[in-house]
């Protein structure tokens, strides 16, 4: 077994001590870095006590933060939601008293709330419309300020709703400051974090004026933090995640139904001799046409797409009810031979709505074959490809990349907008799912890991042990290191230490 360094060690301690001594407020959090533990996540799925050893670990580690993402109907008593099981509630009680024994900050969520949960199966009731609902949620969050009223904000937070979606701005406000006054009318110093709007990814301007902190999220791109994650429909048919990510494909290509979307996919290429261009269609929308153009000989090859039901070219039908179309997934490949390409080759889509294009590529003359897989992305415009066969860093390039840049100016960048406004923020969940490749995993996440240092932001990875963690992640493409009878991801865990 590794020893941990003198240097962790130090490390841990004095943030350990910052922490003590560290009141946090609504509108400046530390730079907390930490985990998530589970145990209460889901009713029925290895619900129990908090363990100890995750403290003891995280903190001997130098972490000192921990967010308990809960759900509600662990600590009811027999599906009556106004009624609380003591017991249930004693194992926050324990993992309130492990955060104060090991030096580590505790944060309270409520991952599925009365009314309100992102998971399956859905609540009954709306806790954004229906008032019976909101009053149970408040009961609930009442109920643990005053069971925990006293302990200082620098070991204790209360986080409140996860991950709010499929609500307005306003109407989340609202909520979000009635289940505040539930609170602070039992504890009126209490620190509470809001997650931002759209699944934690918008800050919350409206909830300015309400004294909370906000949190977001560090799941960006998706389909490289979810590939092949098995409550994610379909990620098991994404392409093989690769950071960072040429740009130059969106995956969309829109027709004149769309003309204020519209973009070709340009592939700049020079290729002397004969080969074979192929394409992948996805998914098409109602009709398209795709054309394919050589340089300034003009179109060289069409192919026109008509979903519809029964039996066709395609292997699925998906009617879509909203829309009163079909929108039915091919999955089928074209071949197009080429004589040669000076310039450049050209997709259009200049008949209908929309197809998406999940693959494209070219095999040479001499039997090599290169491709770029692609995960469409809505709304993003097609930018210029470059062919190079020769390129060490991957053939297919682009003057854009999803990469470190472009995570800052979506995702953070908003953030820390709202953080000079005079509000806390920090990250409350992130990381990616195991089956992503180990070294493009480490890669995005010293990228997010630097922009959140950056921004002054603390973090929370999901989770410590388990397919998102650093220990008994299950990845196949690690070499493990033995760590107190667990599996720890050394490399992850000291990328993580040095943030």
């Amino acid at each position: 077994m590794r020893r941990i360094g003198i240097a962790v060690l130090v490390w841990g301690m004095v943030q350990s001590v910052a922490l003590a001594q560290a009141e946090p407020t609504a509108q400046r959090l530390p730079r907390w870095r930490g985990f998530n533990l589970l145990e209460m996540f889901y009713k029925g799925s290895n619900t129990g006590p908090f363990k100890e050893e995750d403290f003891r670990l995280i903190s001997e580690l130098g972490f000192n933060f921990v967010r308990l993402p809960m759900d509600y109907r662990t600590w009811i008593k027999d599906g009556n939601w106004t009624q609380f099981n003591e017991t249930a509630l004693q194992w926050v009680d324990q993992a309130v008293e492990y955060g104060r024994r090991y030096g580590i900050h505790v944060c309270l969520n409520f991952h599925r709330a009365p009314g309100y949960t992102v998971a399956n199966p859905p609540e009954a009731t709306s806790l954004w419309t229906d008032t019976v609902t909101q009053k149970v949620c408040a009961l609930h969050w009442a109920r643990f300020a005053a069971r925990y009223k006293g302990i200082p904000n620098s070991r204790l937070s209360f986080n409140l709703l996860n991950e709010p979606a499929g609500v307005d701005a306003a109407t989340h406000a609202k909520v979000v400051g009635l289940l505040v006054k539930a609170i602070h009318d039992e504890d009126p110093g209490r620190l509470i974090i809001a997650d931002g709007l759209d699944y934690a990814v918008t800050p919350g301007w409206d909830l300015i004026g309400l004294g909370v902190a906000q949190a977001t999220r560090g799941y960006q791109p998706f389909t490289l933090t979810h590939y092949k994650a098995s409550w994610v429909s379909g990620s098991d048919q994404w392409a093989v995640p690769t950071w960072p990510e040429p740009l130059g494909c969106s995956g969309y290509l829109y027709g004149p139904t769309k003309k204020d979307m519209q973009s070709p996919v340009i592939l700049l290429a020079n290729v002397p001799e004969p080969f074979t261009f192929f394409v992948r269609v996805g998914t098409v929308s109602h009709s398209s046409r795709l054309e394919v153009a050589l340089d300034r000989k003009g179109v060289v090859w069409t192919q026109d797409f008509k979903p519809g039901p029964g039996e066709g070219p395609w292997k699925q039908v998906v009617y879509v009810p909203q829309w009163g179309v079909y929108q039915n997934i091919y999955d089928q490949e074209f071949a197009i031979l080429i004589p040669a390409c000076q310039r450049q080759i050209r997709l259009d889509n200049t008949v209908g709505d929309w197809m998406t294009i999940t693959e494209l590529g070219l095999q040479l003359a001499d039997g090599r074959r290169f491709s770029l897989r692609v995960n469409p992305r809505w709304g993003e415009p097609n930018r210029n490809l470059q062919f190079d066969p020769a390129n060490p860093t991957g053939a297919f390039q682009s003057e854009t990349a999803i990469d470190r840049q472009w995570l800052w100016d979506k995702y953070v960048a908003p953030w820390v907008q709202l953080r000079e406004a005079g509000v806390g923020v920090m990250v409350g969940e992130w990381g990616a799912h195991n089956q992503t490749p180990h070294d493009v995993t480490l890669r995005w996440m010293e990228d997010c890991l630097k922009n959140w240092q950056q921004a002054g932001l603390g973090w929370a990875l999901w989770n410590f042990r388990g397919s998102i963690g650093v220990m008994d992640s299950g990845r196949a493409d690690v070499s493990y290191e033995d760590f107190h009878g667990h599996k720890l991801d050394r490399q992850m865990m000291d990328l993580l230490q040095r943030y």
